[in-house]
């Protein structure tokens, strides 16, 4: 089966690199207008992030498609982070803390990275089990959903950060109900 991950498009958050999780943010003009600027695979079936970036992106790339949301797929809840830039945080000792714990530490007042991983892993494994007759499966959702799902999948095995992608970019990748192999770069 081919699976295709695409990034939503730019937000503003995005632009002036806050920690957009659960802030159900537009799309920006930017974000819009760059997304006509690549192409992307056909797929049979479209699954989104219920957050309006990634219904957005997925009416403009795929206009005709009928969109199934999983609420799984969201980002992850950054809590007292959360609209707030590195400038901003800077001097939070909170941030520091988790700056320090390489990431590890659960966001104050939002989600554990490791429950988000296993939330977006799990979401994965359920939507593509349920449409196994589907040949082809784009997903529009967020790039550390991305990142979790090629970290646990993908092959060669590389560590979350290493699949950070860009707004409006992904992977095309080949399922065989164990692993994910990539096969193009978007």
């Amino acid at each position: 089966m081919r699976i295709v991950f695409i990034r939503h498009g730019l937000t503003a958050g995005n632009l002036d690199k806050r920690y957009i999780g659960i802030t159900d943010e537009p799309l920006c003009s930017e974000g819009i207008s760059k997304l006509s600027e690549l192409e992307y695979p056909e797929c049979e079936l479209l699954i989104c992030s219920p957050m309006k970036r990634c219904i957005q992106t997925a009416e403009i790339l795929f206009p005709a498609q009928k969109i199934a949301v999983c609420s799984d797929l969201r980002e992850c809840d950054f809590g007292d982070f959360e609209r707030k830039n590195y400038a901003e945080l800077s001097s939070s000792a909170a941030y520091q803390t988790w700056i320090d714990s390489g990431g590890k530490l659960p966001f104050p007042n939002g989600e554990s990275p490791a429950d988000f991983r296993r939330r977006c892993v799990n979401a994965y494994q359920k939507m593509v089990s349920q449409n196994e007759r589907y040949e082809s499966i784009a997903f529009i959702v967020h790039g550390g959903t991305i990142m979790s799902i090629l970290e646990k999948f993908a092959v060669p095995h590389r560590d979350y950060f290493d699949w950070h992608c860009e707004n409006g970019h992904g992977y095309v990748c080949e399922w065989d109900g164990t692993k994910l192999q990539i096969t193009e770069r978007i």
